[in-house]
């Protein structure tokens, strides 16, 4: 006897995130967050290209558009309290395009090579993506709560037993008993460290703060990043942010609350300018202790964001690293629960998103040896802020840092097999994103025959050309928006397509038509 299919340890956005995939698969769910809140601790402030996407496809570019506004408003607000003294309260330009940074080396959209194929097909997401992360649980908590997602807060998990059959989760006197528990609790996640997870990777060379604060003195604080003979600093670009790097090891204390004093003595060492804490809105420690688990799954419990990978926060990889495993996992953990694939499917999470997960600790290892103040890293910083400096350079690192380079290796030759899916303009007048509102999987074209009953309620079939030219003529697009399966014209393929339908949904297949 179950209480529930699903238990998920966790409510910041990749639990909540995880939760509404999993209700969109069919699954119930109980989320247990041990704060009674959204936690106000300042954190990542931007979702990168395969998140905003995958967001859009569930209907969600609304809330990100008027949250994105939300905080352009506020960088303007400090562009315009940082104008000299006497200048007025005249027209203030509007803040420029984020590109992103390299170990806070600032790229510029201005030097983008915007004819690479690679940097569009986003449809009107395209230019979204400044969302913090309270702004992005907010949208996440409503829109789970719309799906009939059960959030317990103010419980944290205990401990739990596994078994052959589920798992018996504690959480403070409460038990449940469970199908599947996925740790989503954090870099310092119980549900990893009780299942007995590896967790192995390199040890932290830093301290760092990140804090919304009342300061005076700022006025001699460079903009944005920079860097000083004993670290790095940031500075904005909305009011009262600060962000300070030393290399002096490990947080000596990583619970208690930072204090005003020890926020300003980091800002004076690094800085070298006496600023004045006069209050604190919200601050965080942090460092670059960088672990992966070997696998995401043991039996049941299976892991998910920081508590599967911890890094330090620089180019803004952590939370969009956590989404995307949520969006692998999500649907095909619902699969397994429904009855509709076997437990190996699961084992796809772990092929599919480790080598990711493992190329953005190298990622973040590589800022962290660029932002050393010693003469051998600053000699190597240089070189690379000249690569930086060229249009290859900025266009190569703008492909990195937003993810659209990321994709999973999957049989097939078409090169869009294992990519994000374009959000492709149809004949019938809509685009492929409101397609994939409901989480069923796509197989689109205009000769492609209807599908069996055996799919009923788990891929729609659309009889309907792309418009873009270059597309493909029929595609099968995975619930996480991953191409399965595409064709062109010349090409029908139709035993690629029963292929790619017996691996992810398990059932026979129609063929693709021919001459499509």
């Amino acid at each position: 006897m179950y209480d529930t299919d699903v238990v998920i340890t966790g409510g910041g956005p990749v639990g909540l995130m995880l939760a509404c995939e999993l209700r969109l698969g069919g699954a119930s769910v109980v989320v247990l967050e041990r704060l009674t809140e959204v936690d106000p601790t300042i954190k990542a402030g931007a979702l990168n290209a395969p998140s905003v996407t995958a967001l859009y496809r569930r209907g969600l570019l609304p809330a990100l558009k008027e949250a994105h506004e939300e905080t352009i408003a506020r960088m303007t607000q400090f562009m315009r309290e940082r104008q000299p003294a006497g200048a007025g309260q005249g027209p203030i330009r509007t803040p420029p395009r984020f590109a992103g940074h390299f170990a806070g080396i600032m790229l510029s959209a201005g030097l983008l090579d915007e004819s690479d194929p690679e940097l569009g097909g986003r449809g009107p997401a395209e230019g979204v993506g400044l969302v913090a992360q309270q702004q992005l649980e907010l949208i996440l908590a409503a829109r789970a709560a719309e799906l009939g997602v059960e959030v317990r807060r103010g419980a944290e998990l205990t401990g739990f037993e596994a078994d052959d059959d589920g798992v018996t989760v504690t959480a403070d006197e409460q038990r449940v008993r469970t199908r599947w528990l996925v740790g989503c609790d954090g870099g310092r996640s119980t549900v990893r460290k009780l299942a007995g997870f590896d967790f192995p990777g390199t040890e932290p060379e830093i301290t760092a703060y990140q804090a919304l604060a009342e300061m005076e003195g700022t006025g001699a604080l460079g903009l944005g990043w920079n860097t000083t003979p004993t670290g790095v600093y940031a500075h904005g670009p909305v009011p009262g942010r600060i962000l300070t790097v030393e290399f002096a090891g490990r947080p000596a204390d990583r619970t208690s609350p930072v204090t005003a004093e020890e926020l300003q003595g980091s800002i004076r060492r690094v800085t070298g300018v006496d600023v004045v804490v006069k209050a604190i809105s919200t601050a965080t420690r942090f460092t670059d202790n960088a672990r992966q688990a070997t696998t995401y799954r043991m039996g049941r419990v299976l892991l998910a964001g920081d508590a599967a990978h911890v890094h330090s926060p620089f180019g803004g990889q952590g939370l969009n690293l956590g989404l995307g495993d949520a969006m692998n996992l999500g649907w095909k953990l619902a699969a397994v629960v429904r009855g509709h694939a076997p437990e190996s499917l699961l084992d796809t999470y772990t092929a599919e998103r480790h080598p990711i997960g493992a190329w953005v600790l190298d990622w973040t290892r590589a800022q962290i040896a660029l932002m050393r103040p010693d003469p051998h890293a600053r000699a190597l910083r240089a070189v690379v802020n000249d690569l930086i400096g060229t249009v290859t350079g900025t266009t190569y690192f703008v492909k990195r840092i937003s993810g659209v380079w990321q994709g999973y290796d999957l049989p097939g030759d078409h090169p869009l097999i294992g990519r994000d899916v374009p959000d492709y303009a149809l004949a019938d007048g809509s685009r492929l994103a409101g397609h994939l509102h409901d989480g069923r999987a796509l197989l689109l074209g205009p000769a492609v025959e209807p599908l069996p009953d055996e799919y009923a309620g788990r891929v729609r079939s659309i009889a309907t050309a792309i418009l873009d030219e270059g597309a493909p003529a029929a595609l099968l697009v995975r619930p996480d928006g991953c191409v399965a399966w595409a064709a062109d014209a010349d090409r029908p393929d139709p035993d690629g397509l029963e292929e790619a339908l017996r691996t992810w949904f398990g059932v026979p297949s129609p063929t693709l038509a021919s001459g499509a």
